[in-house]
């Protein structure tokens, strides 16, 4: 048997893999105690592109923020430098590279209606030239933008004459074609005619390109395609297309085409009374740009093939768990709706998070999901305070690790887990978004230390007062750690908490 043959065997028998050990690798935009945080300032979209070297955030004031990889960067050097980087644990570092404004507030004088600025979801397009695109989408307007670099042009040397400069303490005097400007006044006028002798010298500007300055451009404007809240947008594999979904319907665009789209989804009933869903989330397949999946606020996700008809109103394939017997109260429909799905790095899994579950998915199996993970279960006794305080319709996102290997969510008191996804793991992480994020680390019980009927006792009908997770930790409905996204080729995970951008890695 050969090395790679004995490796092979050896990973098929090991099992599951090991669980990871997360650490603390940066914090961007980090809040001082008792700091007051500003709603402009509180991050809404996170977005790796596929390389992983450029990572762009969005926030509620229509700002994005982009961040570049460092640590791959400039490693040329001595063997044995290059010998102690590779021995050295590295980790994915990055630095603040620009921002602009991406969108403004606006009013929709129609229908009387403020379109705020925030940043819903961003998506990276194919880099070209050395130039960055991407996508940024607020409630109703989808942008295109180009970043690059572009030289600052300086003039380096100006049309000053040396001998008055040297010979005066006055200001030198700028010519005009080699002559005094006093004396080349004449000579500029309608009727210009050359002096006695001619010029005696010729000297221009010289133009140098110094400094390097980002630069970013709005390329094209998606604009007046939906009437409702835009809350997904999707590239396709093609590089040509890409998505844009809200309440009722899905629209498919052309990249160089911004004045018409095409509506591949339509979910709106003739009689808006019989309206018993709508789209939450949409998403391309990776790989083959006929195929993509939305999600309802049923619970339900629809996979579809654009080949099959040019309104995809006939899914290929549903993806939903039938309900259990009994199990029906007055928050399972708010509970059960979808607020994320993503697909894996391979197109063959879809994951999604609804406000108690991450349920991971095989397209090829509708009968139900693979894998159920159990984020908010220590929550249920609590459902009615949270529909009071409107927390129960918080919008969790969710994200997959490149390999397939591990998935991850974010939860209250600024908490992510971690759940190991490979067959007959056991893997779950507890996180807080800290600079010491092993301080609420925990492994998820066997069973609860306490019942839930003596949790249900002491839990106070109140507000946002913290109360206690079934595992004894504190947790607060103010502050929840909504958008993440992991690292498509490293095991590093970028998560915002109000303001504040951490990154992780293990």
């Amino acid at each position: 048997m050969n090395g790679g043959d004995a490796a092979s065997s050896s990973a098929a028998t090991s099992g599951p893999p090991p669980s990871l050990d997360w650490r603390f690798s940066q914090v961007f935009g980090e809040r001082t105690a008792g700091e007051e945080v500003q709603e402009v300032d509180i991050i809404s979209a996170i977005e790796f592109d596929k390389s992983g070297d450029h990572l762009a955030t969005g926030d509620r004031g229509g700002r994005v923020v982009l961040f570049e990889r460092t640590d791959t960067r400039d490693h040329g050097g001595s063997r044995r430098d290059l010998e102690q980087t590779d021995y050295a644990v590295r980790h994915p570092e990055f630095r603040y590279k620009t921002e602009f404004q991406s969108h403004e507030p606006e009013f929709d004088y129609l229908k009387s209606l403020e379109i705020e600025e925030k940043i819903n979801k961003i998506r990276w397009c194919q880099p070209a030239n050395g130039a960055l695109f991407l996508l940024s989408t607020n409630d109703k307007t989808i942008k295109y933008w180009k970043v690059q670099e572009k030289k600052i042009k300086k003039i380096s040397e100006m049309n000053i004459d040396p001998s008055k400069a040297e010979s005066s303490s006055s200001p030198p005097q700028l010519v005009a074609n080699g002559l005094p400007a006093d004396k080349a006044q004449g000579y500029l006028s309608n009727d210009f005619s050359f002096p006695p002798g001619g010029i005696p010298s010729l000297r221009l500007p010289v133009v140098t390109s110094q400094e390097t300055n980002l630069v970013a451009r709005c390329r094209r404007v998606y604009a007046h395609a939906h009437d409702y809240h835009i809350n997904s947008i999707s590239n396709s594999s093609d590089g040509e297309t890409f998505i844009s979904a809200d309440d009722l319907r899905v629209n498919l665009w052309n990249l160089e085409i911004s004045n018409q789209s095409f509506n591949i989804v339509d979910v709106k009933p003739t009689n808006m009374e019989d309206l018993t869903e709508v789209i939450t989330s949409a998403e391309f397949h990776p790989i083959h740009c006929n195929m993509l999946a939305y999600s309802s606020s049923k619970g339900s996700i629809r996979l579809i093939d654009m080949r099959q008809s040019a309104l995809c109103d006939s899914h290929t394939k549903l993806f939903e768990e039938p309900e259990a017997p009994g199990s029906r109260s007055f928050f399972t429909e708010i509970i059960a709706s979808i607020s994320d799905i993503k697909f894996s790095k391979d197109g063959r899994y879809i994951l999604s998070r609804d406000y108690m579950t991450l349920k991971l998915w095989d397209i090829n199996m509708d009968s139900g999901p693979v894998a159920s993970y159990q984020v908010h279960e220590h929550l249920r006794p609590r459902l009615c305070d949270l529909y009071e305080n409107d927390s129960i319709f918080d919008k969790f996102e969710c994200c997959l690790s490149g390999d397939g290997l591990r998935v991850a969510t974010g939860s209250y008191s600024n908490l992510f887990r971690v759940f190991g996804a490979s067959q007959g793991s056991t893997e779950a992480a507890t996180l807080e978004a800290s600079k010491n994020p092993m301080r609420r680390k925990i492994q998820t019980p066997a069973r609860p230390s306490r019942s839930i009927g003596s949790m249900t006792r002491v839990v106070r009908r109140g507000s946002e007062s913290p109360g206690t997770e079934a595992n004894g930790n504190a947790y607060d409905f103010t502050t929840k750690l909504l958008h993440m996204a992991w690292h498509p080729t490293e095991n590093s995970i970028a998560c915002a908490a109000a303001n504040s951008l951490y990154m992780y890695y293990a």
